[in-house]
């Protein structure tokens, strides 16, 4: 059986049994509203735009952030993987601030930028650069010393051996890291939303549980989830299988 026809029927019957179980009351609506009520209320925000307007307004965010995320790992990753000294300092600090959540950054985005589009984008940076750099300076690190030595024997040095060996070389993982910064963006970006004063999902999250619209809540966690599955499994997971086979990595 097909993987995609194994999915549909577990969700089948997931959504069957939510269904059923909501409407015997095995639960009560405030605690986990029925299927019915939640997509009644998904249809009813993007029927008045509101949930559309939303959509907008985080993806414009994830755009400036991711955007600015790949760009700022990109050149660190490089400086990192070239330079030992850069390596032993800078490095050692990514490796630390990778491993701080992206929610604990926010209070100081609002305390720097305040209540605004510009502290939700602070944070999305923070969540996409850290993972990006450790992946590319992995990259160039792995770099088959073969390739290196055929390339100098050929007469390529300096800035010619980087953009003829060395960075294509690591793209799998300039790759790799991109669909990491773009997960860790993406859930920077719901984190900071939650605290912002304009519209995007995380504060529709928020204003919505704050005026107990469960279904609402429960609504727009399943969208959350469904658009970085479409994200991840569409479009970053299929350029990476498709880099891996285009350099050897996989059949």
């Amino acid at each position: 059986m097909k993987p995609a026809i194994k999915r549909i029927i577990f969700f089948a019957v997931l959504l069957t049994v939510w269904e059923v179980g909501s409407r015997l009351g095995l639960w009560a609506q405030v605690v986990l509203p029925s299927p019915t009520n939640v997509f009644t209320a998904l249809y009813n925000g993007f029927e008045n735009m509101t949930l559309v307007y939303d959509l907008l307004a985080s993806f414009r965010r994830l755009a400036v952030g991711l955007a600015i995320a790949l760009i700022l790992g990109t050149s660190i990753g490089i400086l990192i993987a070239k330079s030992k000294t850069a390596d032993d300092t800078i490095g050692s600090m990514l490796l630390a601030l990778q491993s701080v959540p992206s929610i604990v950054w926010l209070p100081l985005a609002i305390m720097w930028f305040g209540l605004n589009d510009q502290a939700v984008i602070f944070v999305v940076v923070l969540g996409g650069t850290f993972v990006m750099a450790l992946n590319i300076r992995t990259g160039i690190k792995n770099v088959s010393p073969l390739y290196l030595r055929a390339a100098q024997t050929m007469g390529s040095t300096g800035i010619d051996l980087f953009i003829r060996v060395v960075f294509p070389a690591s793209i799998p993982y300039v790759v790799t890291g991109a669909r990491l910064a773009w997960a860790f963006a993406w859930r920077a970006l719901m984190a900071g939303e939650i605290l912002s004063t304009g519209p995007g999902l995380g504060y529709k999250l928020q204003w919505a549980s704050d005026f107990g619209d469960m279904s609402m809540v429960i609504g727009i966690i399943i969208i959350i989830g469904v658009i970085g599955t479409i994200v991840d499994q569409l479009i970053f997971q299929r350029i990476e299988k498709s880099v891996a086979r285009r350099w050897g990595l996989s059949k």
